[in-house]
């Protein structure tokens, strides 16, 4: 009977170790089951992320002499800081284009800009509007309704990068009465209708942008 009893309680403790070893195999089922997904960072790309022939740019393409003169990390103006934004927000931080976004303020065309699905934009730095003189600025941005047609021929209703643009030749705008854009060269030796780039392939979230050194007249295409 002793025996028995020996074996008997020889077998409970062996179940119970059984019983212990599937608990614990269990719960580190459930354990890899509920394991947290991967970040949604990795999972999706950034916005100003590249993608073939949607013309759209990361940081690392961009290029152009003024490019320097960008606030660098995260701070307003910098691409970091641009590159999340619609381009009208974007363009507000940016120290080389103060008189343009005064210039679409004074045409509302903000949310226009902002709303776009996808567009380029030929961004004229400040020096650009010196050139017209303080009164000639002023004149225009008194009279919206011949400023909004000049603003409307420095954008693209599709996006592009800078070999994208070399490649269309000519460039459909949203001005009106069908004004074009040629583009010539490539590179760091690309004009817009005979405008330089400051700097260019600028990422925002809707738009990529191309500071250049003048203000484009409608109607001129040279």
């Amino acid at each position: 009977m002793r025996n028995l009893r020996i074996a008997g309680i020889g077998l409970a403790a062996a179940a119970a170790l059984t019983l212990t070893a599937c608990s614990g195999s269990d719960t580190a089922s459930s354990g890899s089951s509920s394991a947290p997904a991967p970040s949604s960072s990795m999972a999706a790309p950034s916005s100003s992320a590249a993608a073939a022939g949607d013309g759209m740019t990361t940081n690392a393409d961009v290029f152009g002499p003024a490019c320097s003169q960008l606030p660098q990390g995260s701070a307003p103006g910098s691409l970091d800081s641009m590159g999340p934004q619609p381009v009208a927000s974007a363009a507000s931080t940016n120290p080389l284009l103060t008189k343009l976004v005064a210039a679409v303020k004074a045409t509302n065309l903000v949310d226009t800009l902002n709303s776009a699905p996808s567009i380029t934009v030929f961004a004229p730095a400040d020096p650009a509007f010196a050139a017209l003189g303080d009164a000639k600025f002023n004149e225009l941005a008194g009279k919206p309704a011949e400023l909004s047609p000049i603003l409307q021929y420095h954008v693209v209703g599709k996006r592009y990068d800078a070999k994208g643009l070399a490649a269309a030749g000519s460039l459909d705008t949203l001005n009106a009465a069908g004004g074009q854009l040629k583009i010539e060269g490539s590179g760091e030796n690309m004009t817009v209708n005979g405008a330089k780039i400051l700097c260019g392939n600028i990422p925002t979230k809707n738009a990529t942008v191309f500071v250049i050194d003048k203000v484009l007249t409608p109607g001129t295409n040279k």
